[in-house]
């Protein structure tokens, strides 16, 4: 299927539950381009918890829950409270254009300005800085190569 087949199928969902112990990556990502709010149960492995991340990055933490029981019990309320579910929607296609998650742009500034970095230190002649993040200060679910400015 063509990608925008697949993403106009998924528009015609009202809410992605996502799974447990393994989380969806890339159509959780697809469903939130799309606009549909993804409700997921955070899971003790990374696999478990890519979808919290996910949602941290487009500014929609109140759809992760922690436990079976919260999640059981926002996937029955959430359909049911169509303003809820409406503006989960709107949040989503609101934050893909403002939250990083898919700001490609921003992304590439960043990369290319910590390989900037890199090699001006190496023509220096100094040895590597280390990772980015011991330079930085890293608040969740944002990241910054330069400056602190990639929220």
């Amino acid at each position: 299927m063509e990608q925008p087949d697949h993403l106009a199928r998924l528009r015609l969902a009202d809410l992605f539950l996502d799974t447990l112990p393994y989380n969806a990556h890339t159509t959780a990502s697809d469903a939130l381009w799309a606009g549909v709010p993804v409700l997921t149960c955070l899971g003790p492995t990374f696999a478990g918890r890519v979808a919290g991340s996910l949602l941290h990055a487009v500014g929609l933490p109140e759809l992760i829950t922690s436990s079976l029981e919260e999640y059981e019990t926002l996937a029955r309320s959430l359909p049911a409270t169509r303003r809820c579910s409406a503006r989960c929607a709107s949040g989503c296609l609101r934050s893909r254009l403002s939250h990083p998650l898919f700001d490609t742009a921003r992304l590439t500034r960043h990369i290319e300005a910590a390989y900037a970095t890199m090699v001006d230190t190496w023509q220096r002649g100094e040895p590597p800085k280390g990772s980015a993040s011991r330079r930085c200060a890293i608040k969740p679910m944002t990241w910054s190569l330069r400056h602190n400015d990639y929220r």
